[in-house]
Formats: structure tokens, sequence, C-alpha cells
């Protein structure tokens, strides 16, 4: 059976502070690239951070068609595996909670959050749900609060794709975080299990005013089952190898 070795990272949460964020993401993708890993996941908003209040979200906003975008593309590797990364971005003056898919420094495609949440009033919600391919592996994309509505998953799953992409940013008061604890996971595995589709999750973890991420960074089966995660409040790499099968035929 073919396979695709893919990967997720666990990261701090960097804030403002894009420098920094790109430094982590070329050591990780060096690690992954010295695994062999063909796709890398960071957390949404990763670069920037998750910041929802429109004036720090605006800015910090990236436009695509910025020389301060290119520069940032050119400092990303050269080889090695697909990078996505979230992101604040910036089109004609509308905020979104974008995914971008980069590859050897060149920006090939990305996702706009469709799900917002009551406080991301700051973004405007994507309409779109593309499907992206490495080789055999085909893939869709939902942003942390889009895995709790079955349709975008499901539209993941019409598009052709096996694995959903679940770029999240969980710091949440501790109190919260302590009931969504497991309910992450177990969320996303109904996804899994509506679709017929495999799922890996990237995740922040840390503390910060009273706030708590712990993740989880994992990968998920069609069945819904954990097959892979990384500790809890940890940074690290998770690494799999995804195999590369038809995945079943979605039904509404």
């Amino acid at each position: 059976m073919k396979s695709t070795r893919i990967a997720a990272a666990q990261t701090p949460e960097f804030r403002e502070n894009v420098r920094a964020a790109l430094d982590y993401a070329v050591k990780v993708a060096a690690l992954a690239e010295a695994d062999g890993a063909a796709l890398l996941v960071f957390p949404e908003g990763f670069l920037q951070g998750y910041l929802v209040d429109e004036p720090s979200a605006r800015r910090v906003a990236l436009d695509f068609t910025s020389a301060e975008f290119a520069a940032i593309l050119d400092r990303l590797p050269k080889s090695g595996p697909v990078l996505v990364i979230g992101l604040i971005e910036v089109d004609d003056g509308r905020l979104f909670n974008t995914a971008v898919v980069i590859e050897r420094g060149v920006l090939v495609g990305r996702y706009r959050k469709a799900h917002l949440l009551r406080g991301e009033r700051a973004f405007e919600a994507g309409k779109e749900s593309p499907l992206f391919a490495i080789g055999d592996l085909r893939f869709g994309i939902n942003i942390c609060y889009d895995t709790n509505f079955p349709e975008a998953a499901g539209t993941i799953a019409a598009s052709g794709a096996s694995l959903i992409l679940c770029l999240s940013n969980n710091m949440m008061p501790r109190d919260k975080a302590e009931i969504f604890r497991e309910r992450h996971n177990a969320v996303r595995g109904e996804r899994c299990r509506e679709t017929g589709l495999w799922l890996i999750s990237s995740d922040v973890t840390g503390e910060r005013d009273g706030r708590i991420a712990w993740g989880p960074t994992a990968v998920l089966n069609p069945e819904g089952q954990v097959v892979a995660q990384l500790p809890l409040e940890e940074p690290g790499l998770l690494v799999f190898d995804f195999p590369c099968i038809e995945p079943l035929s979605y039904r509404d």
C-alpha cells in the first residue's frame, strides 16, 4: 500500500512576533524534511497569533500581494514538505482567518475559515473549500470551529479528498479548557465517521494570562479513532505515514 508521510506541529503561541514564528517554522520544517514528510501543518493563526479584535488583527494582517508577504515566502524553505500555515489575511480591506498552502516558498492556495465564532466578528467568512494534492494524497482544510459543522467536512469529502487538515488554536480560560479537553477529538471523530475521511490536527500549547492550551495535535482514522497523538501541553512534531487509499463514498 502506498503511503505519504505527513506531519503536524504542536507549537508555542506566537503573538505579533512574525520573526519568531518564522524562525520556529523553519526549524520545525527542517526536522520534518529530515523525517521525510511531504506535508507539514501548523496551527490556526500561527504566524501572527490568534488575534480577534479588529484593531489588533488589522495591524498584523497580511496582503498576499505585498512585499511584506513576499519576504515571508522568501524566508521559508525551498525544499522539504508542503507547509500549511494559519495566519490573518487582509484582502481589499476585508479580514480573513486563513490557512495558506506553500510549496518551496511559493503560495499555491489558501482556505478561509467558513464558520466563525461570535468573537471572530472582525473576520469575514470564507466561501470556498478547495482541494489540494501532493502526489496521491488529496486533502482539504477546516479551521478549528469549522469542524463543528458536518457540512464543512462533507464538502471536503465530496471533492474527492481522503484527509482533513484541522488547524486549531485552543488557548482558552482554564475552566473552559477543562470542559473541552476531551471534546476536541470527540467532535473531530464524528466528522471522520460521517465522511470516511482521515483527519490530522495541529494546535498550540502553553499558558498565558490565566489561559491554557493543551492541544491536542493528533491523527484520527475514518472510524474516528485517535491513532497517533503528541503528549498534551508539550511542543513537538507528530509524524505519521498516511495510507493513500481511495476514500469511502461520501453520502449526504
